[in-house]
């Protein structure tokens, strides 16, 4: 046996073993990729018209969210801020379990939607996608190996792709369309798997490292030339034996207006929930509205408001930027619209190689078959 026969035969038991979850991880990716463009479309509640004044304080969209919900005064909130044009936005989970996202006018506090996200088709999509509906447990190893089999396909797709001669090359970059279609399918299969794999490659990695927080840690630590920044891995810390005065305002409202004060350029903010007073209540500052990377952060004391720690995003290390763009990558978001289709396209084309390679895998079997019953002696 040859090496590329060898290879060969890795690539197809490999892709046996993952396809499905390849086929299923990816077409849900490209589902989801254009997830904000296709809600604002159909869901006229995500959008307001802009005013000159200042939007309500969060404590305000808070009681207006929670007022329309007997039996979860006192459930941790998430309040988001999405811009001038957009709604607000107050999340929550109630006693029996249900996650509901309230759209809120946020210069107004009236109520335009309340949705159970459990029933979402985007949250469904979300869930397939990074858990399969499994348990997080098994799925973290059934998706996460998956995706580095994958990962693996891809280099050994490289090799039988790799073309032994000259007179090759146009035959591994063009699909022969005339020909019947089990060449159709083999090309398909050949010359998409060679165009994709560059990106799928990047998509799948930024997804292990989701999964695999680890993996991401050394990256950020090669970014950084090896060198450690105190400020990337500082954790704000509360000293719940001492005394601290309330403060004289809600705190979301503390959090909200200090935040305002200190990334006035910022377009987006969440403010997460209070906690029990032992755990730092965070907010994050998005420079831009729906996308993740350029983000200031922020933990306050959860009973006073002070301003425990924050960590702007021109102060991050190369690394820290590095991992903070992790999610935008992933998504295309890193690039706007245009990257956005390239995601869209990759995670469409890496949900096809499956199916290409299991025809192709199918119809040899085909062939073999009929090949030896060919060769089979007729009875005397």
């Amino acid at each position: 046996m040859t090496i590329k026969q060898a290879v060969g035969k890795v690539h197809l038991w490999l892709g046996l073993a993952s396809g499905l979850v390849v086929f299923i991880v990816s077409l849900t990716g490209a589902i989801f990729t254009f997830q904000d463009e296709i809600r604002d479309l159909t869901e006229p509640w995500r959008k307001v018209e802009a005013r000159a004044s200042a939007p309500l304080l969060p404590s305000r969209l808070q009681a207006a969210a929670l007022a329309k919900h007997p039996g979860v005064e006192k459930a941790a909130t998430w309040v988001t801020y999405f811009g001038p044009e957009r709604s607000a936005t107050v999340f929550f989970t109630d006693p029996v379990g249900v996650p509901t996202q309230v759209y809120l006018n946020p210069y107004t506090g009236q109520v335009l939607k309340a949705q159970d996200l459990r029933w979402h088709f985007f949250s469904i999509v979300q869930a397939i996608h990074m858990t399969l509906l499994l348990p997080e447990a098994v799925a973290k190893w059934v998706v996460g190996g998956s995706v580095i089999i994958f990962l693996l396909m891809l280099g050994t797709g490289l090799v039988l792709w790799w073309p032994k001669r000259k007179q090759e090359c146009k035959q591994r970059f063009t699909v022969k369309w005339g020909a019947r279609w089990r060449r159709v399918n083999y090309d398909l299969h050949n010359v998409l798997g060679f165009y994709v794999a560059s990106i799928a490659g990047l998509l799948a990695l930024t997804g292990l490292f989701m999964i695999f927080p680890v993996l991401l840690d050394s990256v950020m630590l090669a970014a950084n030339g090896g060198r450690t920044y105190p400020q990337d891995t500082a954790v704000a810390k509360i000293d719940t034996l001492q005394a601290v005065t309330a403060a004289a305002q809600p705190l979301p409202d503390v959090i909200y207006r200090t935040v305002q004060r200190d990334s006035p350029g910022a377009e987006m903010m969440i403010i997460g929930p209070a906690g029990n007073g032992k755990a730092p209540a965070q907010c994050w500052a998005y420079q831009k509205t729906l996308h993740y990377y350029h983000r200031d952060e922020y933990a306050f004391h959860p009973v006073s408001g002070q301003l425990l720690m924050s960590q702007p995003h021109a102060a991050k290390s190369n690394g820290k930027k590095l991992g903070d763009m992790n999610y935008d990558i992933h998504t295309g978001l890193i690039l706007g619209l245009g990257g956005k289709i390239v995601a869209f396209l990759a995670s469409l084309i890496s949900a096809s190689l499956p199916v290409t390679g299991a025809l192709l895998w199918w119809g040899r079997k085909q062939k073999s078959k009929k090949g030896a019953k060919a060769l089979r002696p007729v009875a005397q």
